[in-house]
C-alpha cells in the first residue's frame, strides 16, 4: 500500500525547524505588543462571498487560486487566502469598529492554489496587522516605523528597503484606469499574456508586470500621479513628511499597486534583493472603503501582512538566525538501573524548578550507559547528570561536561542545582 504524503505545496514544519519559527514569531509579538497592538484569532474557513466582495471577483486570487468547496448544507465556503477580510468581518460582527479605534494583529495559515516554489506555497503562514478608525497619515507612518523596528530586531535592516505610493481614491483610479486602457489598447498584441488578460479585468496590475517588454511599453503610459485627487495628494505628502522626520528611508515607486481591489491611497512594500524574484517580505496599505463594502458603517482602515516562510528563508539565506535558536537541551539526566529511573524523574523535576528557563531532559526507555550517553550527546545538552544505584546509595551524582574538555566531577546531590546554575549562567 502506497504511503500517504503531504499535499503538494503544503509543508510540515519539523521539530528542528520550529525553533526558528518561534524565534521570529516571538520577535514580532514583542514588537507589536510594545506598540499596543492586540491579538485577534479568526477561523481559517469563511463564506466564499466574503472574499469575492472584498478581494474582487476579477483578481487572480478569486479567479484561480482560492480553495472553495460546498459543505454538507450546500453553503459555499473558502479556506482563507488572506487575513484582512476575515479580520474586518470579525471586528464588525463583534462590534469593535463603530466610533472606535483598534490596533489588531493575527497570525496563522492562509491558502492559495498556485504553483509551489521556493518562498511561495499553497499553505503559507502570515502575520497581519490591521488598524481601524484612524484617517490620518500618522497611523500609516506608525506601521512603517513599526516594521522598520522589526527589521532592526531581526538584523534585517541593511537587507530591506521600503517602496511607497499613493493610488488615490476609487474615483481617481477609475479615471486613470480608462486612460491607461485607452493607451495600452494600441499595444495589446505586444503585452505579455498576463497583462493582456488584465487589460480587461484589472489593468492597474499591469503596472507591476515583470515583463521587460511590457515595462518598456509603460514608459510613455499615462501616470497615476496626474489623476490623483487633492485629498490623496495631501495625505501622501504628509505621510512622507512624517517618515522623513522619523528617519525612515523610502523610495516613491509610481508603479507600485496592490493586487487586491480594496486598497486605496497609501500602498507600500518592504523589499529585499536577497531572495531573487520573491523579493517582497511585507506589504500593505489603506483600505478605507472595505468595512462599508462588507456591510458595516464607513470606517477608515490600514494594514499590512508578512509571510513567515519568506521571512524565515531570508534570515536563513543571510545566516542571521542566532546560534542559540535551537532545540538543544541544557541538561540530560541519565538513569542506570531500576532504582535510578524513579530517582531520575524526581531529580529532573527538581532541576526544572531550580533552573528557571533551562531545558532538562530525563532519559526514558532504558539502555546501557553507552547508549544513554550517546542520546545525551545527540540532545545537544551541555551537561549530563549520571545517576545510578551507587550514586543513590551515596547521595551523590556524576556531572559530565559534553561540550568542553572539563573533567567529570562527582558532587553531593544537594549541590547539583546550584552548581548547574553557575555553570549554565557562565
Amino acid at each position: 500500500m502506497a504511503k500517504i504524503q503531504a499535499i503538494r505545496g503544503m509543508n510540515d514544519i519539523l521539530p528542528e525547524q520550529t525553533p526558528v519559527w518561534q524565534f521570529v514569531e516571538g520577535k514580532i509579538r514583542k514588537v507589536l505588543s510594545g506598540y499596543g497592538y492586540r491579538e485577534i484569532r479568526m477561523p481559517i474557513v469563511e463564506q466564499t462571498d466574503l472574499f469575492k466582495r472584498s478581494i474582487g471577483e476579477v483578481t487572480d486570487i478569486v479567479e484561480k487560486e482560492m480553495y472553495t468547496f460546498d459543505d454538507r448544507n450546500g453553503d459555499s465556503l473558502t479556506l482563507r487566502p488572506e487575513g484582512t477580510a476575515g479580520c474586518v468581518r470579525a471586528a464588525e460582527e463583534h462590534g469593535l469598529l463603530f466610533n472606535q479605534t483598534q490596533r489588531l494583529w493575527y497570525t496563522g495559515p492562509m491558502f492559495r492554489h498556485e504553483r509551489p516554489q521556493k518562498g511561495r506555497y499553497r499553505q503559507f503562514h502570515q502575520i497581519g496587522v490591521e488598524c481601524f478608525g484612524m484617517s490620518g497619515p500618522d497611523i500609516d507612518a506608525e506601521l512603517l516605523i513599526l516594521t522598520g523596528r522589526l527589521w532592526k530586531e531581526l538584523g534585517l535592516e541593511p537587507h530591506t528597503r521600503l517602496e511607497i505610493n499613493s493610488i488615490g481614491t476609487a474615483a481617481a483610479r477609475g479615471s486613470y484606469r480608462d486612460a491607461l486602457v485607452n493607451y495600452l489598447s494600441d499595444f495589446q498584441d505586444q503585452l505579455d499574456a498576463d497583462s493582456q488578460r488584465r487589460l480587461e479585468s484589472n489593468p492597474l496590475r499591469i503596472l507591476d508586470s515583470k515583463s521587460p517588454d511590457t515595462q518598456a511599453i509603460l514608459v510613455d503610459a499615462p501616470k497615476l500621479d496626474d489623476y490623483l485627487d487633492e485629498e490623496s495628494v495631501d495625505h501622501f505628502s504628509r505621510l512622507r513628511a512624517l517618515l522623513d522626520a522619523a528617519g525612515i528611508q523610502y523610495t516613491v515607486n509610481p508603479r507600485l499597486v496592490r493586487g487586491l481591489d480594496y486598497y486605496g491611497k497609501t500602498v507600500f512594500e518592504w523589499i529585499t534583493d536577497s531572495l531573487g524574484s520573491q523579493g517582497t517580505v511585507c506589504a500593505g496599505g489603506r483600505y478605507d472603503g472595505l468595512v462599508e463594502q462588507l456591510g458595516g458603517k464607513p470606517t477608515v482602515a490600514v494594514g499590512f501582512a508578512m509571510g513567515l516562510e519568506r521571512l524565515i528563508l531570508l534570515l536563513e539565506t543571510l545566516d542571521l538566525v542566532p546560534a542559540h535558536v535551537n532545540n538543544d537541551a541544557d541538561v540530560y539526566v541519565t538513569a542506570m538501573g531500576d532504582r535510578a529511573v524513579s530517582a531520575a524523574l524526581s531529580l529532573s523535576e527538581s532541576l526544572r524548578s531550580g533552573l528557571p528557563g533551562a531545558v532538562v531532559v530525563s532519559h526514558c526507555g532504558g539502555g546501557s550507559f553507552k547508549s544513554q550517553m550517546k542520546k545525551a550527546d545527540r540532545s545537544g545538552a551541555r551537561y549530563a547528570v549520571i545517576l545510578g544505584d551507587n550514586e543513590i546509595d551515596s547521595g551523590t551524582v556524576g556531572l559530565k561536561p559534553l561540550r568542553s574538555d572539563e573533567a567529570q566531577q562527582e558532587l553531593p546531590l544537594a549541590e547539583l542545582a546550584s552548581t548547574l546554575n553557575t555553570l549554565l549562567g557562565a
